[in-house]
């Protein structure tokens, strides 16, 4: 089972290329600001994440600079993680590269930030990974519904999303 995961995250990190035009992110992202815990609301369902719910990710920073990601979910009764390292690619810090697996990065790019980082619209190039995020298990409907119609704006569409049950609460 690790050689197949292995092999398709090689893959996917290797052989992702896209068709589609520029993908733009916020100007600028004050790293120290979005550290700490987001919940997910939303996300594109792949396999890694299959049958998650009550999401969350926290990031803190590393002496070196880099970005410790602690992923969480729970998988019916039990509490899945997954630790990764992430950074910058840019002065913007909205642009960065993530690994759960060494040496293979993907893109985790901020394409909408609210102005007191309380929510987060992360995506990538290819338009296969999206993520709502929020600073609370939950979030406003009229700000679901803001980011949703953003959304074409970016290349993404909102046919594909999974809203992120929450079963802990």
């Amino acid at each position: 089972m690790r050689i197949y995961i292995f092999s398709f995250l090689a893959l996917f990190f290797l052989g992702c290329s896209t068709n589609h035009p520029t993908l733009k992110t916020v100007e600028k992202v004050d790293i120290n600001s979005y550290l700490g815990t987001w919940y997910e609301i939303a996300r594109y369902e792949h396999f890694f994440q299959k049958g998650c719910s009550d999401v969350n990710a926290t990031y803190s920073l590393r002496e070196n600079g880099e970005i410790d990601v602690l992923n969480q979910c729970m998988k019916g009764d039990r509490l899945a993680q997954a630790k990764g390292v992430a950074y910058a690619t840019d002065e913007t810090s909205s642009k960065l590269k993530v690994s759960f697996f060494r040496p293979f990065y993907g893109d985790y790019w901020i394409l909408m930030l609210g102005k007191n980082y309380e929510y987060a619209l992360i995506g990538e190039p290819s338009r296969e990974y999206l993520w709502i995020l929020s600073r609370t298990p939950t979030m406003d409907k009229k700000l679901q519904e803001t980011i949703l119609n953003k959304l074409p704006e970016f290349g993404y569409s909102s046919d594909k999303l999974l809203w992120t049950p929450i079963k802990g609460k």
